[in-house]
């Protein structure tokens, strides 16, 4: 069932940090024909430009990478976009790679897609048993809706798409922006301009006792080859490590690796979010694929890429 390593591979959002990890991890693997589109090239919410752009170019693989994406404050602040793109980007790119006929195509949602309270670890069939985080429930309805699209094409049209739900990500590419990035790459930035500046302290959102689970942007690009290759199943697949640890503990581990001493103050009047979300990673680990890098060692690295292409 491997992808051919000549077959045309379109990566939708390659410009993306999971996108351009798909990418670079093709090109390593053998991969000569990758296709890809900037959003000035090609708008994916415009359905008319998606059809043409497919039609072009006839891809016979579809990484569907591209998405609006944000932190909790961005989220929060604009969650009829964030439902409304993304709904607009999986409708269009996964319909007309129907229509066009191409053989494999894999989506990629997010572990937001499961209840806020769902049994820890989260396994797959936890979607749609109970309400979701408040915070980023249009981008996790978007992302349900994406994974039923992915099911309804099998039964309808027969074709072989899946869908992988990833767990929190980080790396090379990441978002920086202090006001719409993730936990992780705000924390960097935050603590390295807390050590250029020499601030005594540094304030954390939250109470710090959440639990985060964190993989590495170039792991998923590994598992998205190797579900590729290997997973051909209606159910969406888990990606991720299987191990968490507080916000609290993260926020500590940042600093040391970015090299900052001082004081770490709770700021409770900003929401938590879900209080634990760690993926059970069981049903891929028993395909054969395990994440290969530690957490210190990817933020250590992500930290170097942010140095030389960010700060």
């Amino acid at each position: 069932m491997s992808v051919d390593r000549a077959a045309r591979v379109y990566v939708a959002g390659h410009r993306g940090m999971v996108g351009s990890a798909v990418w670079r991890h093709l090109e390593d693997q053998g991969f000569t024909d990758l296709v890809g589109a900037t959003s000035s090239e090609v708008d994916l919410r415009d359905q008319g430009a998606v059809d043409a752009f497919l039609k072009d170019v006839e891809p016979q693989v579809v990484v569907l990478a591209a998405a609006r994406v944000g932190g909790i404050m961005a989220n929060a602040s604009a969650p009829a976009d964030f439902l409304a793109d993304n709904l607009r980007i999986q409708l269009n790119v996964m319909q007309a790679a129907q229509r066009i006929g191409v053989e494999r195509l894999l989506f990629l949602g997010s572990s937001c897609i499961y209840p806020k309270f769902a049994p820890q670890p989260i396994q797959e069939s936890s979607l749609l048993t109970g309400a979701l985080e408040q915070t980023n429930d249009g981008y996790a309805i978007a992302k349900i809706a994406g994974v039923l699209q992915v099911q309804t094409l099998r039964r309808q049209y027969g074709v072989r798409y899946i869908s992988a739900m990833p767990t929190n990500l980080y790396g090379p590419h990441d978002n920086f922006d202090p006001t719409s990035s993730h936990v992780l790459p705000a924390m960097i930035r935050r603590f390295h301009e807390a050590k250029v500046t020499r601030a005594p302290s540094v304030t954390v959102w939250g109470s710090g006792t959440p639990r985060r689970e964190f993989l590495h942007v170039d792991d998923l690009a590994e598992a998205v080859l190797f579900l590729l290759d290997t997973y051909d199943e209606p159910e969406p697949i888990n990606v991720g490590t299987g191990e968490d640890l507080t916000i609290r503990a993260l926020a500590e581990l940042v600093a040391n690796v970015v090299g900052w001493r001082g004081e770490l103050d709770q700021d409770l009047s900003k929401p938590d979010g879900t209080p634990r979300k760690v993926l059970d990673v069981g049903r891929l680990a028993t395909l054969g694929w395990r994440p290969r890098i530690g957490l210190r060692d990817g933020i250590a690295a992500t930290y170097a890429w942010y140095l030389r292409h960010v700060a």
